[in-house]
């Protein structure tokens, strides 16, 4: 399963020494409390902790493994709420800075199953937005084993240098880094700078995930494959154009690209072998908010357990399909032995 001579093996140093270090956004997550309900008839929202990297580092801790988070909050109530959270996991805080200048996100979130789950950001001056270079020196990335981070984080400097940095520094001390492609198209000026940011760090990354739509926006260059990445159908010239997203991020340099699927699992694709396609389970929706992030979270379990691609990303879909049927992201995320017996009662692995 290793993608690099030294995947999966602990740099042997001193001090702190963790299986997975995320970095990019953290947030309060405010969610619907009246499933159902019209985003305009919600009546209350309960207050959870959300952001891409920081739900794969709650998910991954709650399954076992030692992990630390590289985010930043302002020094504002909202970023003790979200320091406390993580210190209640077990997720190492002591990396995360406090910006002064600016803000902790929010994200309101409606939830209206089958298929409709409206957000709202929250991110004018973002506090994790203000991660530096000096932010990343402070960190252990030279101790870890997975290092793991958000397309996010390159839309804005000095996150998107300081990104950049991380990875080279964790990807020189043998980390295998894996990069969450993370497509939030109103946190970036022009699509298609998202996808030439995207395409920038592919030759530094070993493991790409990312749904349809995030890997047809990679690799957006013109007006017209942005009114495909915005579309809906499913016809065989949009199967041929993520098809063609594929082979582009692999000729890029990533090793690995899952691509989710949603209820129907994910798909494996690496140079020179042919897919392999792994089912997922079967749930009940409830919230599909959060349920990518859980199954990186169990995708990463397997490949630090050393197990083979299609037992991690089994892992991976049952930690999704748990979290579909909760209200929340990280809050709802499942622990070891959970998402073992719930694979277990499903037929197993």
């Amino acid at each position: 399963m290793a993608v690099g001579p030294e995947a999966g093996e602990m740099p042997n140093t001193d001090g702190d020494e963790f299986d997975l270090i995320t970095m990019g956004r953290s947030s309060i997550d405010l969610y619907s409390n009246d499933p159902g309900a019209p985003f305009v008839e919600i009546r209350s929202f309960a207050a959870y902790v959300g952001g891409s990297p920081t739900n794969i580092a709650v998910g991954a801790q709650r399954l076992g493994l030692k992990t630390a988070l590289l985010t930043a909050v302002g020094t504002d109530p909202v970023g003790e709420f979200i320091l406390n959270y993580l210190k209640s996991e077990g997720v190492q805080t002591k990396y995360i800075p406090k910006k002064p200048k600016a803000r902790s996100s929010a994200v309101l979130l409606g939830i209206e199953p089958p298929n409709r789950f409206p957000l709202v950001f929250y991110r004018d001056n973002a506090a994790d937005f203000q991660i530096t270079i000096d932010d990343v020196l402070a960190a252990p990335l030279d101790r870890c084993r997975v290092f793991e981070f958000a397309g996010t984080n390159l839309s804005r400097e000095p996150s998107r240098s300081a990104t950049i940095f991380a990875v080279e520094r964790a990807r020189a001390a043998g980390a295998t880094i894996v990069l969450d492609i993370d497509f939030r198209a109103d946190q970036w000026h022009d699509p298609r700078a998202f996808g030439v940011a995207i395409r920038s760090v592919l030759p530094l990354v070993d493991i790409a995930l990312g749904t349809e739509e995030e890997i047809k926006a990679a690799v957006l260059v013109d007006a017209h494959q942005v009114s495909i990445v915005d579309s809906q159908i499913s016809a065989p010239e949009i199967q041929g154009e993520t098809e063609a997203a594929i082979r582009e991020i692999l000729s890029r340099g990533a090793h690995v690209l899952v691509v989710k699927r949603g209820a129907r699992g994910c798909s494996i694709f690496r140079p020179g072998e042919d897919p392999l396609d792994v089912p997922g389970f079967p749930a009940e929706v409830m919230n599909v908010l959060g349920a990518g992030d859980a199954f990186a979270s169990g995708l990463i379990y397997g490949f630090v357990r050393g197990w083979d691609w299609y037992q991690a990303a089994r892992m991976g879909n049952a930690c999704g399909a748990i979290v579909v049927t909760r209200p929340a992201c990280s809050n709802s995320t499942p622990y070891e032995q959970e998402a073992l017996d719930f694979i277990k009662a499903q037929g197993g692995f």
